[in-house]
């Protein structure tokens, strides 16, 4: 009988496309048979986070979870990869010793080998280096069936003193225009009508190869893939946004109206020590560009709060970028101390009440925004893809081309007819809170 292997993915869609690789890899060997409920399976492999963190507590308790049922004889084997085996290794090694086994991102393509190591009991410890990471591969789609994650490139090459991204994963290397296209193209075969496409910085693409960034380039040949509908685009960089790019955007229908721009902060003093471009002036100035040369774009950005050093002065600043800029889509994060990062060894290092307080704050000044725009739809027909029917509630749910799967809001709505996932309906809005829509399948879609 094959041996049941299953996964928990934790952390960002890019984590996830790797994981989905990793399963790939898994299915390839005959000894081996995915199973989707990790609690029944022989074995476990524990796609770690280790950004910040919360996240990084996240994978603790999943790690400890799992040991937890190992020890009560429902599983076999604990397997930690990621980035947090990646990042902590020693740590993970000394203080859980129930996991079986610790692989870094670099040894991924090994797992097959891994998994029999680990269940003949020698516990595994691999680290080869984060550039051996798998680019591409044969993928187990971990996502709906109407939607993918399309990943063009790896590491990260930007230095933000806040973020330690590089040291987990190197130093930013795209993947050629054609191996990309190719994996699309299977995944519109394979019935995706949503792609999104994600790297540590879409907007960086193809400046290690072709000597220029190429996103431009790259997104007029995936527009010409049949099959999708929509493709989206994820983790732009405010200084690399380009007047061909916005208009690329502005003229392909299948590119939705809606770009994520991790923006951090508009104070120059905090960009800088940051280690990012810009001052308040400059970031109002290229989301002024972007409304201008992309009617009806819903922008959505992160934001950090509490920053070493961040004055009162410059967290209202900040404040005040918020309100007048009346994002339809942020988030905002406490500054986490990340170990190894410069940003962890800045004077002026904040208490944490004060950094989620100040997150807080402007998370509820967001809410009031997006209720705001929320209930200007209400009334309003709008086109909606189908995520899932939900049986309690006995409503579908489903996103508008403005909000992105997992992180943004959705439209709930009763319909009569059977509808499918992927489906594309019209729905007219009758009430709205301040993240999500509600509403009736509109005559024409009846």
């Amino acid at each position: 009988m094959p041996i049941q292997v299953g996964m928990v993915s934790l952390g960002c869609p890019k984590n996830q496309v790797d994981g989905e690789i990793l399963l790939g890899l898994v299915q390839q060997d005959p000894e081996f048979e995915l199973q989707a409920d990790p609690s029944l399976c022989d074995v476990v492999l524990i796609n770690t986070c280790g950004f910040i963190d919360d996240a990084k507590q996240e994978s603790i308790d999943t790690i400890l979870e799992f040991c937890q049922l190992k020890e009560e004889g429902q599983l076999k084997c604990v397997l930690v990869t990621g980035c947090l085996a990646q990042r902590y290794k020693d740590e993970i090694l000394a203080e859980i010793p129930e996991v079986d086994g610790v692989v870094g991102i670099g040894s991924n393509s090994q797992i097959a080998q891994i998994i029999k190591d680990a269940l003949a009991g020698s516990h595994p410890q691999l680290f080869a280096s984060a550039y051996d990471l798998p680019l591409a591969g044969s993928r187990i789609l971990t996502t709906p069936s109407h939607y993918a994650y399309l990943k063009i490139s790896e590491g990260c090459s930007n230095r933000c003193t806040f973020c330690a991204i590089p040291y987990i994963r190197g130093d930013f290397r795209s993947r050629t225009i054609e191996d990309i296209v190719a994996e699309a193209k299977e995944l519109a075969a394979a019935g995706i009508k949503e792609l999104i496409v994600v790297a540590q910085d879409t907007t960086r693409y193809g400046e290690d190869l072709y000597g220029e960034p190429r996103l431009a380039d790259l997104l007029e040949e995936l527009c010409k893939i049949d099959g999708f509908v929509w493709i989206r685009l994820m983790y732009c960089y405010p200084d690399r946004i380009t007047d061909r790019l916005l208009d690329i955007i502005a003229r392909e229908e299948k590119i939705v109206k809606y770009i994520d721009i991790p923006l951090q902060h508009t104070s120059k003093e905090v960009l800088r020590r940051m280690g990012r471009k810009g001052d308040d002036a400059w970031v109002r100035q290229v989301i002024a560009l972007i409304r201008d040369r992309v009617p009806d774009v819903f922008i959505r950005t992160t934001v950090i709060a509490g920053f070493p050093g961040e004055s009162e002065q410059q967290y209202e600043q900040l404040c005040r970028f918020v309100d007048d800029m009346r994002f339809q889509r942020l988030g905002c994060f406490a500054y986490s101390q990340e170990e190894g990062t410069p940003a962890a060894k800045l004077d002026g290092q904040l208490d944490e009440e004060t950094k989620r307080h100040r997150a807080q704050h402007i998370m509820d000044k967001q809410a009031l925004i997006m209720g705001d725009y929320n209930r200007q739809m209400i009334g309003k027909t709008v086109q909606v893809m189908v995520d899932y029917f939900d049986s309690e509630d006995m409503a579908y749910v489903g996103r508008t081309q403005h909000d992105a799967p997992e992180i943004d809001g959705t439209v709930r709505f009763a319909a009569e007819c059977d509808l499918q996932n992927g489906d594309l309906v019209a729905i007219t809005v009758d009430e709205a809170d301040d993240f999500d829509l509600y509403g009736h399948l509109a005559a024409d879609d009846a």
